[in-house]
């Protein structure tokens, strides 16, 4: 199995890994399959789904955002973890890696619990918002273009709840984010929300060494 938290020995990802992750079969096939592909990488890591799927049951959740699918492992695990009545609203560009979720959305007997809004997902965020839908989401993971975090995170703080989570993905970036010499787009686009959710006080904010690292903010 592949891991991504890049500063873990194979002996410890592995433990980790065998002592720990209880892995639905779908997810596991829909794992498989993601990782054939050329940009396989981009999907979260098993022990980070089960995490997210926790998260999502000590809070009670029952309406959730995911901003960037890929091929749907984040969405899958979720929506397993929500009730029956539970429901994700799940943002993304692409309708070739947004099929492949389907199916496994499908196949896991989800697939009503999870509305895909194709299209920018600035644009899904801010009908949102204009629907009244402020305040009325448990639950966020946020896992896509970095140049649009910043963006992505204002948008769900105003659609979360008080007391509702906001995750975001890659904050840690493989290590890049703490690289002087790193100036691409991408680190320079993490490296400003790292840096502006430590000193936001509209959140309790805690960053964790989960796969490429996890920022939780709970809005207050």
């Amino acid at each position: 199995m592949r891991k991504k938290s890049f500063f873990l020995s194979e002996a410890v990802y592995t433990y980790i890994v065998q002592h720990s992750l209880r892995e639905h079969p779908v997810l596991r096939r829909l794992r498989e399959e993601t990782a054939r592909m050329p940009n396989g990488q981009m999907q979260i890591s098993p022990e980070q789904g089960q995490f997210l799927a926790l998260l999502v049951h000590l809070m009670n959740a029952r309406r959730t955002l995911e901003v960037g699918v890929f091929t749907g492992y984040s969405s899958l695990a979720v929506a397993l973890a929500l009730p029956s009545r539970g429901k994700i609203t799940a943002c993304d560009l692409n309708e070739d890696w947004t099929a492949i979720a389907r199916k496994y959305w499908k196949r896991g007997g989800v697939e009503h619990k999870i509305k895909l809004r194709l299209g920018p997902a600035i644009q899904t965020l801010d009908r949102l918002l204009e629907k009244g839908e402020r305040g009325k989401f448990d639950f966020a993971f946020i896992d896509a273009d970095k140049a649009g975090l910043d963006g992505y995170y204002e948008r769900c703080l105003k659609l979360v709840r008080r007391g509702g989570l906001i995750a975001i993905d890659n904050v840690l970036w493989s290590g890049r984010v703490y690289r002087p010499a790193a100036q691409d787009r991408d680190t320079k686009a993490i490296r400003a929300l790292n840096t502006k959710l430590r000193n936001d006080r509209r959140v309790e904010v805690s960053m964790l060494p989960v796969a490429d690292g996890l920022t939780l903010a709970m809005k207050k």
